[in-house]
């Protein structure tokens, strides 16, 4: 398989910062989002981006990809992990779901082998193996009533117990109301086969939510940045926000400040009991990038009728 970069999928140097990973990727999600891109290849560049940003954006994952970086980025050889990688215990155990192979061949399968060395089935009737799933999930999809398809590999045992290879599982999984990020799900009877007519495991879902170009997440509540041109801070404005069910038209009142938060009632996340959360537009001023003789000659004349100093309690 070929070896993901995830630094240049971001655009970033491997020095960057968190705050730096972070913007890139938010760059790209905004750019390749599938609701708003209109390329052909924007969803598997969004998930590409997704992908690198899980990886780079915990700092356990990136210090194991940057070791393994080390070792197969280069030269353009095909990627093979380092031997005993795996008995190392690889990374985060995301299996299946919208990552690569590359992701999985490091981060994949923690568990090993489910009996152990020398300790195979031996006894009849035992208990297949539970098998434990991260499964990356948009905000979007919290809301949806629709199922989600996911793929896992499933261990297969003979009448011994002994591990003869894996098959792929797929399942319409639906996610429940008020899932969190961490929460942990049980699917009983969907994890490995039993042996000698024993109890199919279970399969456990860890629930990871993406993180969303637009929102940050605060409990149940959602935050979004609403860029003002300056005149719309003064003067007031209506502004169309995307919420995640659609755009709401959003009244900013006159001589609004940078940093205020708007609270629209009922636009968050779901609690356990389908109560919506809240959605705060905070407001942040923005000038534009250049202007022209013409317009630093209104700003001069706007400066000199308005007399403000925003700098005032500075002299107590």
């Amino acid at each position: 398989m070929d070896f993901k970069d995830y630094y240049k999928i971001l655009g970033v140097e491997p020095t960057a910062d968190e705050k730096a990973i972070k913007a890139a990727y938010r760059k790209l999600a905004r750019k390749y989002h599938p609701d708003v891109s209109k390329e052909r290849d924007a969803e598997d560049k969004f998930k590409e981006a997704n992908e690198a940003y899980e990886v780079l954006g915990d700092a356990q994952k990136r210090a194991e990809y940057d070791e393994i970086r080390k070792y197969g980025g280069q030269h353009g050889r095909p990627f093979q992990a380092p031997p005993g990688w795996e008995s190392r215990g690889g990374g985060g155990g995301f299996e299946g779901g919208d990552f690569s192979d590359f992701f999985s061949s490091i981060f994949g399968g923690r568990g090993g082998n489910p009996f152990g060395r020398g300790q195979q089935q031996r006894s009849a009737g035992r208990r297949g193996q539970d098998v434990e799933l991260e499964l990356a999930i948009f905000l979007e999809e919290t809301l949806s009533k629709e199922s989600k398809q996911i793929s896992f590999q499933v261990p297969q045992t003979n009448a011994m117990g002994q591990r003869t290879g894996f098959t792929t599982k797929t399942l319409n999984v639906k996610i429940p109301a008020g899932v969190t990020d961490g929460e942990r799900i049980r699917l009983k009877g969907q994890g490995a086969p039993g042996v000698g007519g024993g109890a199919n495991g279970d399969l456990f879902l860890t629930i990871r939510m993406a993180p969303h170009p637009l929102f940050d997440v605060e409990g149940h509540d959602l935050i979004i940045t609403v860029p003002l041109a300056p005149w719309e801070a003064a003067l007031g404005a209506k502004v169309a926000v995307p919420t995640l069910t659609g755009k709401i038209n959003l009244t900013i009142r006159p001589d609004s400040q940078s940093g205020q938060r708007l609270r629209v009632k009922g636009m968050g996340l779901a609690n356990k009991q389908g109560e919506r959360g809240d959605l705060y537009a905070q407001l942040k001023i923005v000038m534009p990038s250049q202007s022209d003789a013409a317009t630093r000659e209104l700003w001069t004349k706007l400066s000199e009728k308005a007399a403000f100093n925003p700098r005032t309690q500075w002299s107590s």
